[in-house]
């Protein structure tokens, strides 16, 4: 999903209770060693699985470290890892710099189960570098550097890791980071405090002097505004992770069809006009502001509307406007669901187009640059079969021009878009995309226009003329279709599939083409393109 003015994408807001503070390499408090042993046989254990270079697992394993420190023995923590491969043959999704980071932590906790955190402190201050810092850290932190490294160059070293990420596979592990509370998954807040009123909650029986004397965050109410006729806008998720960054958060949901939803929607359109799309999140303005920590974690997503601050979640629907399956007139014009015009673009008021292929894609983006690539296949295979078209996602709001991937991608864009205009004909500009997405990211665009019996010139004309008009007129159908994934394929101007391989692409086609001659013959599956984590999508 594009940007837009004000408004952030629900997924973003879902990862912002992955924000935490920076790590603090001090060690535990002095003189607190043995008291801390004796409770750490009770105490509750926080398990934590991350890739030691994703960005978020790096953030929550500062955030422990911190509620370790507060707590000391009265919380126990297991550091463990996601990954592939057996010993000898390790991969992590952010390559051998992460599978080395993650070998010089778990042989640290192997060697040091007391210090370890410390050293992990140290490395997240780079986490770059964690493949080589962990010499230095370890030392830092009081650990013998060479039992480490003994472990890390060696066979236990490989056992330990791969153990891990055979533990995380068994679990369901997929995503850094993950936690389990006293084996129960936790969902709460990452940040610190979040942490340490989790482990005092799962405490049983009398708990430590540390949990009596906690702070209690100042109540903000909000309000959880949406529609039940929308299906996309189920807030419930939303909740635990709000409540990640807001302590004291207190939740009335209110529906739009109600009269307190009404009421309610119509104050706040009087109090901002430029609000209209729901779902939406609107906290108390007064009482958001005595929560400090709240405020600055939120204060880029808060839009004031009214006596509220309305979260940029993102929403898209339009409660006033017409729904186009129902069976109602919504908007009071006397036209009913695909009758009404509004609908012409919904998936089921669409006109159906035979031996039609849409592809919506951003020109740098690196699984809708495999799907033109893959794109140029199918246009080999079906021919004169086939109708393609190949439209670009982006923003067009304000008269500007703006895709994911900055400016960069609007110029390739408007070459792209400018090379579909001109060589239509047998869909000779699959030849100029399919080549520019090999490398996506150059700027010598030239050499791929005349390797693909384009003028250059030609394309820069349209670029400097029509060019801009025609990929606003892109954006803004692919905005009035919802189609904010790139890439995403629409066959026969109906059913919508994302796939960045031949023969998923020719599968999909063919289920809704089954008779065309493409068909028979089927394109072979290249393994490696099958192989999970290959495919994906830029929103």
């Amino acid at each position: 999903m594009i940007l837009r003015p004000a408004t952030v994408p629900l997924a973003l807001v879902l990862c912002l209770a992955a924000l935490a503070p920076g790590c603090d390499k001090s060690g535990p408090a002095p003189g607190k060693a043995s008291s801390d042993a004796a409770r750490a046989v009770d105490a509750p254990t926080l398990e934590l699985y991350v890739m030691s270079q994703c960005p978020y697992g790096v953030e929550a394993e500062s955030a422990v470290i911190a509620a370790k420190k507060q707590l000391g023995g009265n919380l126990n923590v297991k550091l463990a890892f996601i990954g592939d491969g057996e010993a000898g043959a390790l991969e992590s999704m952010h390559g051998p710099s992460e599978v080395k980071g993650d070998l010089a932590q778990i042989c640290a906790a192997k060697v040091a189960p007391d210090r370890f955190l410390d050293l992990v402190a140290c490395q997240n201050e780079n986490p770059r570098a964690v493949a080589e810092n962990w010499r230095e850290c370890a030392t830092q932190a009081g650990i013998d550097a060479a039992r480490v490294a003994s472990c890390v160059e060696g066979d236990e070293g490989q056992k330990l890791l791969a153990a891990s990420f055979a533990e995380a596979r068994t679990r369901g592990v997929q995503g850094s980071p993950t936690m389990f509370l006293d084996g129960k998954p936790y969902e709460g807040g990452r940040k610190p405090r979040d942490l340490v009123r989790a482990t005092c909650d799962a405490w049983k029986g009398q708990k430590p002097a540390q949990c009596t004397s906690l702070p209690v965050p100042p109540p903000v109410h909000a309000v959880f505004l949406s529609d039940q006729r929308c299906k996309e806008c189920d807030l419930a998720e939303l909740e635990p992770r709000l409540k990640g960054e807001i302590g004291g958060l207190v939740v009335e949901n209110v529906d739009y069809s109600s009269e307190r939803g009404k009421a309610l929607y119509a104050e706040l359109r009087a109090a901002g006009p430029a609000f209209r799309l729901l779902p939406a999140v609107l906290l108390d303005a007064a009482e958001l502001e005595k929560d400090a920590d709240a405020v600055a974690a939120l204060a880029r997503f808060l839009v004031p509307v009214g006596k509220y601050r309305s979260l940029a979640i993102g929403g898209e629907f339009d409660p006033t406007a017409e729904l186009c399956d129902n069976r109602a007139d919504d908007d009071g014009d006397a036209a009913v669901d695909c009758s009404d015009s509004d609908c012409k673009l919904e998936k089921a008021c669409r006109e159906a187009k035979p031996q039609t292929l849409d592809l919506f894609v951003m020109s740098q983006c690196p699984y809708g640059a495999k799907a033109m690539i893959a794109t140029q296949r199918i246009v080999e295979q079906f021919g004169k079969e086939l109708t393609l078209n190949v439209r670009f996602i982006g923003d067009a709001s304000g008269g500007e021009l703006r895709s994911m991937h900055g400016p960069a991608e609007v110029a390739e864009d408007l070459r792209e878009r400018c090379a579909v205009a001109k060589y239509a004909a047998d869909a000779q500009f699959m030849k100029y995309l399919a080549c520019r997405s090999k490398d996506y990211k150059s700027t010598a665009w030239e050499g791929c226009a005349t390797e693909s019996g384009m003028d250059p010139k030609v394309l820069q004309a349209c670029v400097d003329g029509e060019g801009k008009d025609l990929l606003k007129a892109d954006f803004v159908l692919a905005d009035g279709m919802h189609i904010d994934g790139s890439p995403t394929f629409v066959v026969n101007n109906g059913r919508e599939f994302n796939a960045i391989e031949p023969a998923e692409i020719q599968a999909e086609f063919c289920r809704d083409n089954p008779t065309l001659k493409g068909c028979k013959d089927r394109i072979p599956v290249d393994p490696a393109a099958s192989q999970p984590g290959q495919k994906g999508s830029c929103n």
